[in-house]
């Protein structure tokens, strides 16, 4: 019998962890987010990381800029926030409207501010094998929904479909520290079909509505769709979900899997650089 893999509820279990762990803190820890632009999609998104950082008991700052912003004023916002001892943790809502130049604003970001784990000391600590201040969210959500469920990857062969800085990159190379053989496929790739039925474990982020059918896996594979695509019919992932299902010995849902975990992730990377932070002060 499949295995539903639930995000949510995991989501929520280290949610309440967080919110017991910040009770005890005299100065509570503080996210700023930089909203630049009126994409609906990021709105929503960041309305949901602030209530979720309120319910935390977390601080939280929203900075929303014009669309018409220029890369100088975002970065003058961003060396303001290194600067503010207050500011534990700075996000920057993906993605920038046309015209910005992402590497530019991002590489602003005081490495042990950078929550998201996208610049490039972080990023760089993650692939020589070190501990960066921060792992990227979704990555380090999808191995600890993984652990959560016992699912062991040393000696897997797991297939990372997407070559993203934000999810592909950093998840292969979480998992080949933890002894995972990892293929990585992009649009490129030839006979993913085939690639795609050797592997035990399958992580699908490409951003193409049930983009994986059946057809790509084996039976009793480990399935994770990172794939959040709105169609006419609702929200749906990578995965052909009920096609595949019967299929695959565990699956997150979409909705309900990764996206919680990412959130949450979000929230523990903000204590971890506090705490961080309060220690190199001492």
């Amino acid at each position: 019998m499949t295995v539903i893999l639930d995000g949510k509820s995991l989501a929520n279990k280290i949610t309440e962890e967080l919110k017991n762990k910040t009770q005890s803190l005299t100065n509570k820890p503080k996210l700023a987010v930089l909203l630049v632009g009126d994409n609906p999609a990021s709105q929503i998104y960041v309305k949901n990381k602030q209530k979720k950082a309120e319910y935390i008991g977390f601080e939280s700052l929203v900075i929303p800029l014009p669309k018409e912003a220029t890369e100088d004023n975002i970065l003058e916002h961003i060396y303001i926030l290194n600067e503010d001892t207050n500011i534990n943790a700075i996000l920057v809502q993906l993605p920038l409207p046309d015209g910005i130049n992402q590497k530019r604003i991002i590489e602003a970001i005081d490495p042990i501010k950078d929550v998201d784990g996208f610049t490039s000391y972080n990023f760089g600590r993650l692939a020589l094998g070190y501990k960066p201040y921060t792992y990227p969210c979704t990555p380090k959500g999808i191995i600890k929904l993984l652990e959560e469920y016992n699912i062991e990857l040393s000696g897997k062969n797991v297939l990372v479909i997407g070559r993203s800085n934000i999810v592909g990159k950093p998840v292969s190379l979480m998992l080949q520290q933890k002894n995972a053989t990892v293929t990585m496929a992009n649009s490129y790739t030839q006979n993913l079909r085939e690639i795609s039925k050797q592997a035990d474990i399958i992580i699908s982020a490409v951003g193409k509505p049930k983009f994986i059918t059946q057809d790509y896996i084996k039976d009793d594979a480990i399935i994770v769709d990172v794939g959040i695509n709105r169609t006419d019919n609702g929200l749906c992932g990578d995965i052909d979900f009920e096609n595949a299902k019967e299929h695959t010995s565990h699956i997150t849902p979409v909705p309900g899997g990764v996206g919680p975990m990412t959130i949450a992730m979000l929230m523990e990377n903000t204590l971890e650089l506090y705490n961080l932070q309060k220690e190199l002060l001492l």
